[in-house]
């Protein structure tokens, strides 16, 4: 049964134009539609119960951590977001702000909350008094708004959704370990939820986050090239303590101030499992966020059989996977192009020389495979797929990474790699700001990350020639 084409012409080719690729995946596998507010997004049912499959992984992992879900309010009033004069001086240029209520102009602007470090602040500074009280790990699903200057649907929004961790501790070293553990938390939803493989690392002294001592990134490595800061960790210190008051009593009688962390995951994952996986022939979604994990085509099912047939498979699989029978009136050739771009990881084909045979035809999304199975081995066969097909999406993407990562020991043959290869560029640093200033000033590529995994590729700096501390990935970046 051939497939119908006519969706997949819908579909720029991503080597002609990526980002209208892009754009024609999240509109024709209806992601997301667009509303009347420039840069906010309507995440249509199929996207959102990704993010539920995402956010139901998450929250499982945090609370098996020990972390409680809050909520804060959406806005801040100007003189709390003040507090911090990092952190507002690094959010101000895309704060939006609330200046009349009713009839009435306000005595004070209020922020639509961007994050939601000072709210976090000033209600820990009210409840902490003693050590007995320490940590408190707390996590909140919310949406924030940040009023960017380009957009684009799940990567770059206006508002958007997220997860945002704040925790504080008695001490330096919880507080360190809390970040780290977090960010490994991420990396391994990344890896073992989303197939995608991350590298984890610190952030540069200029792109930390506002206010924070050290922040931790998972960067990816998008289809075309370019990098995909995927989940962050923040290390505060005391910083945000000593501006709020939060004061506790340590054993020893003395008053201290708490030491801090926040962490944030977003629906610009799914934006990244778009661009990792997908192909021209539209979405390939990893099993284990995929709201339908097999899809149910019957075979010329205006025959007796075939349709009770299908329902009795459902209720088989219903078991063991998330599974839907397509039974309208298009051509199955339609049914088939139709999830292909939906990536839905397993056809299963059913008809009734199948029927007489006592076998389904499953074919696989993300290498366009077909094998033949008895139905008396379909609940054992398809979680089993799906644990194959997955493994097989990361190791795909794992190898586009490293093809697509290069070294460079001096400044052309840097130039010459963001230029002509795109993909991360491996390269030692000196650590001084004007370097990391000059190289993207020079190629627009910026820091990723200093990954925990260091390597020796030279002794020194690829931009100045001085003696290198650090290796750095490098890209250019969404």
């Amino acid at each position: 049964m051939e497939k119908d084409k006519k969706l997949v012409e819908q579909i720029t080719p991503m080597d002609k134009d990526f980002a209208q690729w892009y754009t024609d995946i999240v509109k024709k596998a209806e992601l997301i539609d667009y509303s009347s507010v420039r840069g906010c997004m309507i995440i249509r049912p199929y996207a959102y119960a990704m993010w539920e499959n995402i956010q139901k992984d998450l929250d499982g992992r945090f609370k098996e951590l020990g972390h409680e879900n809050v909520y804060m309010p959406m806005f801040i009033p100007e003189s709390l977001l003040q507090k911090e004069k990092d952190h507002v001086e690094g959010f101000a240029p895309e704060v939006a702000w609330v200046t009349q209520g009713g009839n009435d102009e306000l005595a004070e602007r209020l922020c639509v909350r961007p994050t939601s470090e000072t709210l976090f602040c000033e209600h820990y500074a009210k409840t902490v008094q003693s050590h007995k009280d320490l940590p408190k790990l707390y996590n909140q699903w919310c949406s924030v708004v940040r009023w960017e200057k380009t957009t684009r649907p799940f990567l770059r929004t206006t508002e958007f959704l997220w997860q945002e961790g704040h925790t504080i501790h008695a001490t330096k070293e919880e507080a360190e370990a809390e970040t780290i553990q977090m960010l490994n938390v991420y990396a391994d939803h990344a890896e073992q939820m989303l197939a995608i493989p991350v590298i984890k690392g610190q952030k540069t002294e200029k792109e930390k986050f506002a206010g924070a001592e050290a922040t931790y990134t998972i960067e990816a490595l998008m289809h075309d090239g370019k990098a995909l800061q995927a989940g962050t960790s923040h290390y505060f210190g005391t910083n945000f303590a000593e501006a709020f008051g939060i004061q506790f009593s340590d054993k020893d009688g003395k008053v201290k101030h708490v030491h801090q962390t926040s962490w944030g995951f977003t629906t610009r994952s799914i934006g990244a499992m778009i661009m990792v996986h997908g192909d021209d022939n539209g979405l390939k979604v990893p099993p284990r966020i995929a709201p339908i994990q097999v899809v149910i085509i019957p075979i010329a099912q205006h025959k007796a059989g075939v349709l009770e047939k299908a329902a009795e498979l459902k209720t088989r699989i219903g078991k063991v996977a998330r599974v839907k029978v397509d039974d309208s009136d298009k051509m199955p050739g339609w049914k088939f192009s139709e999830y292909e771009m939906k990536g839905v990881p397993i056809r299963l084909e059913v008809g009734p020389k199948d029927i007489e045979k006592n076998q389904v035809v499953l074919a696989r999304r993300d290498n366009g495979e077909k094998i033949v199975v008895p139905m008396d081995e379909i609940e054992a066969k398809i979680p089993a797929l799906l644990d194959e097909i997955h493994n097989a999406m990361f190791e795909a993407a794992k190898a586009v990474r490293e093809q697509k990562t290069s070294v460079a020991i001096n400044m052309e043959q840097f130039k010459d790699i963001v230029e002509n290869k795109t993909g991360f560029v491996k390269a030692m640093w000196c650590g001084d700001r004007a370097c990391e200033d000059k190289i993207k000033e020079d190629t627009g590529a910026t820091s990723r990350c200093m990954p925990f995994d260091q390597e020796n590729l030279s002794d020194t700096c690829v931009c100045c020639g001085k003696k290198a501390t650090k290796l750095v990935y490098w890209g250019r970046a969404y």
